[in-house]
């Protein structure tokens, strides 16, 4: 029903109403990363009864310091059956059983999908916000995700480039991905379609030196290396044809998960591209 609301939305060019919750104010358990930080973002702080493990960890949330004001979950179901949440947030990835157990003890339980394109996070953060009975919040979100992901189009089609994101150990970020999504939506060409990688995928140091993309959007800007993940992004081949002047961080965190940090990652993007092409 939403990505059907969300089609009628972009030929009308608006943003549809969502009907608010039956209950004015549930109070609501989250136990996936990715459904805590939507919970976050469009919740009142007295709605949330709890989180996932992943809540606090800075490499995987954005919203990692905001998460410490919330109870952490172990997520397993017992602790969530102890607090008798209205309703419980998790992804489809969820372990099963934990799914499981909450339903057959008459929890109301909501699984997400994995946003793969924007419209699937734009279609998330409504579902999140007729949830928590915050439809406005939810609009406002998506609002703001368009504007800074227009700003980035009328930066980016101003110059045409070829854009490689790449990760630790040489993960290469692919079209069907939040970032790919946002790097198509913003008229850059996306590098790693020339690999016929979808998602992602691994590659090799020489294949990305052979591909010779204009620009890399890097998940770490570290100046040292603490482990072999790490130690991809630093090797001098890649420094030597990429210093810092033509590379883009981007952490994972801003786009592994969809919520409030895609508008960031797009309003980092486009900075990075003005540095990048900047007359020097």
């Amino acid at each position: 029903m939403l990505v059907k609301m969300l089609a009628i939305a972009a030929v009308a060019g608006g943003i549809p109403t969502v009907q608010a919750n039956p209950l004015a104010n549930p109070r609501i358990a989250s136990i996936n990363v990715c459904t805590d930080q939507l919970l976050m973002a469009l919740a009142d702080p007295e709605q949330i009864v709890g989180l996932s493990p992943y809540a606090r960890d800075p490499a995987s949330s954005w919203a990692a310091q905001q998460a410490e004001k919330f109870p952490r979950l172990s997520g397993e179901a017992e602790d969530v059956l102890m607090l008798r949440p209205d309703v419980v947030v998790a992804s489809l990835f969820t372990r099963q059983a934990t799914l499981d157990m909450l339903k057959q003890q008459g929890l109301r339980v909501i699984e997400f999908n994995v946003a793969g394109s924007l419209d699937d996070a734009k279609s998330n953060i409504l579902r999140m916000g007729e949830i928590v009975g915050k439809p406005e919040r939810a609009r406002a979100e998506i609002l703001r995700l368009d504007s800074a992901v227009a700003r980035l189009k009328q930066f980016a089609t101003q110059h045409s480039l070829r854009v490689l994101a790449v990760s630790r150990r040489g993960w290469i970020t692919g079209q069907n991905s939040l970032l790919g999504a946002m790097l198509h939506a913003a008229g850059l060409v996306n590098a790693a379609q020339e690999l016929g990688v979808g998602e992602g995928g691994m590659q090799s140091l020489e294949t990305i030196i052979r591909l010779r993309p204009d620009i890399l959007v890097v998940s770490d800007d570290s100046a040292t290396a603490t482990d072999q993940g790490q130690a991809f992004l630093l090797h001098p081949a890649l420094e030597r044809l990429y210093p810092q002047a033509k590379r883009i961080v981007i952490t994972d965190r801003l786009t592994v998960c969809d919520g409030p940090m895609l508008a960031e990652a797009a309003e980092r993007l486009a900075a990075g591209l003005e540095q990048v092409v900047r007359p020097r």
